[in-house]
């Protein structure tokens, strides 16, 4: 009978090759990047073992008692459902695959312990540890993508030309400026005659860090404030 121990180099292959495939989606800064791609494939292989391996005291050669894979196969189908409403998508910057990846990981390891593969489950528990605190530190390495959007919230007093001026230091930072979008034109001051604050969605393509460009806008006499979200920098 194979051993779990037999069957652990199936689980760092799955581990190697599905990083290698984060790491191709990494560089070209897609939202499925380098944790999600490796936890997922991760999570298949577990899942893939537990169905081969994680039913042998109830099969039998020619004589199958029960079918408990069922069960299995309807959690691992089910689980999308959970996984599916922490994923949101808010204009082109989608959230939460990482963690509805991590999920999906969790029910693999709480199958393999329900099917008597504690070491699998262990093994693969660590791995994922080393996927949720060290691949963050080697996707910080990775070389930055110029295809990368990123969005910036700009608000500025009206009437100063700080729009203007907005843009181009984009510009003399290495930016392309893909959109401008006012989300607010409005709010006039307090006392008669003050400028009103204006308030605008730069998305912005570039291999520079975004928070340098951000810092370089809010130095712009007439910026109230600046928000950035780095597309090379996503939240999981």
């Amino acid at each position: 009978m194979t051993s779990e121990v037999d069957v652990l180099w199936r689980l760092g292959l799955a581990l190697l090759l599905s990083s290698a495939i984060g790491v191709e989606r990494e560089l070209r800064q897609k939202s499925a990047g380098l944790r999600t791609h490796t936890l997922v494939g991760l999570g298949a292989a577990l899942f893939m073992l537990v169905s081969e391996y994680g039913f042998a005291d109830v099969l039998r050669d020619d004589n199958i008692v029960l079918d408990p894979s069922r069960v299995a196969a309807q959690v691992v189908s089910g689980i999308g459902f959970i996984g599916g409403g922490l994923i949101f998508v808010r204009r082109d910057a989608v959230r939460g695959l990482t963690t509805a990846a991590g999920v999906w990981l969790t029910t693999a390891v709480g199958m393999a312990c329900g099917g008597a593969l504690p070491l699998l489950a262990v093994a693969t528990t660590a791995g994922y540890f080393l996927v949720a605190y060290g691949y963050p530190a080697i996707a910080r390495h990775l070389p930055r993508s110029g295809e990368a959007q990123s969005a910036l919230r700009l608000a500025y007093l009206d009437g100063r030309g700080v729009l203007r001026l907005a843009l181009a230091e984009c510009t003399q930072r290495g930016f392309a400026v893909a959109d401008v979008a006012v989300q607010r034109a409005g709010g006039d001051g307090d006392a008669p005659g003050d400028p009103r604050t204006v308030v605008v969605r730069l998305e912005v393509l570039g291999a520079g860090a975004v928070a340098e460009l951000a810092a370089g806008l809010d130095a712009i006499e007439g910026v109230v404030a600046v928000t950035a979200g780095d597309a090379n920098e996503r939240a999981a």
